[in-house]
């Protein structure tokens, strides 16, 4: 397959970025999204060009660093997936693919096409815990019951991989999702309980601290989230923030 991708070139964070054209043989149709761009900087290493600097650690689709934003859509076309997970497949050989950075005010870019997501680290550090006496006299987990349908519930939201596909793909830049997930994974379970309320409350005001937007109900993040983290977790998050703001009135 013969490609021609416009990517966006920033060479720091304070620098101008714009979108630069470059012209990508020799791609067979089973390689991942990033083996592509593996190709293409080794074909600009060759040529003395400074290669594109992109995110990825397991390319297995369970950390999210590959995030990109790739004609249009986070992590591509596919559903259900991260860009890492993309296949060549996906395009037709001939084919011009924009691929750009998160876009978000909280997702500043470092270079190219890699963003500093440690705003959602921030956010963890505020709430996303638990405190555990580690000091010998834990119980054995099986000794707390927990009903399957809460532990399924907090498990699909512990499944949230925190690529910020939610925020990029929300015109308002939100971190609802992400958050909720978050919030949820713990306020389902007895674990969770004693802290709940200064949890849901610590890790919204980081969330606004950092300046993600606003929940602009139009389901989008859903959609794109490569692990299908469900809107339930927002819903769950506002009873959550609702009931800890009266009772710590």
């Amino acid at each position: 397959m013969n490609l021609t991708l416009k990517i966006w070139r920033q060479a720091s964070p304070k620098a101008q970025g714009a979108m630069k054209t470059y012209p990508v043989s020799g791609i067979e149709p089973d390689m991942s999204f990033l083996e592509m761009l593996d190709v293409l900087n080794e074909q600009l290493v060759v040529k003395g060009e400074e290669p594109v600097v992109f995110d990825h650690d397991c390319r297995e689709g369970i950390c999210g660093s590959c995030s990109l934003y790739i004609n249009g859509e986070a992590h591509g076309p596919g559903r259900g997936i991260t860009t890492c997970q993309l296949h060549m497949r996906s395009f037709k050989d001939g084919d011009t693919i924009y691929i750009e950075p998160w876009r978000a005010k909280a997702f500043p870019v470092i270079k190219d096409l890699m963003v500093d997501r440690s705003a959602f680290d921030r956010i963890i550090a505020a709430g996303g815990y638990i405190s555990v006496n580690t000091s010998g006299n834990t119980l054995d987990a099986n000794a707390i019951p927990i009903p399957k349908e809460d532990a399924d519930k907090a498990f699909d939201a512990a499944t949230c991989i925190g690529c910020g596909a939610c925020v990029a793909t929300c015109k308002n830049s939100s971190a609802m999702l992400f958050v909720s997930a978050k919030v949820s994974q713990l306020a389902l379970l007895p674990q969770g309980k004693v802290e709940a309320n200064e949890r849901v409350l610590s890790m919204v005001a980081q969330m606004d601290a950092e300046g993600f937007g606003s929940c602009t109900n139009t389901g989008a993040c859903e959609v794109e989230c490569p692990k299908g983290i469900s809107l339930e977790n927002i819903a769950r998050m506002n009873r959550e923030y609702l009931r800890a703001a009266v009772v710590t009135e």
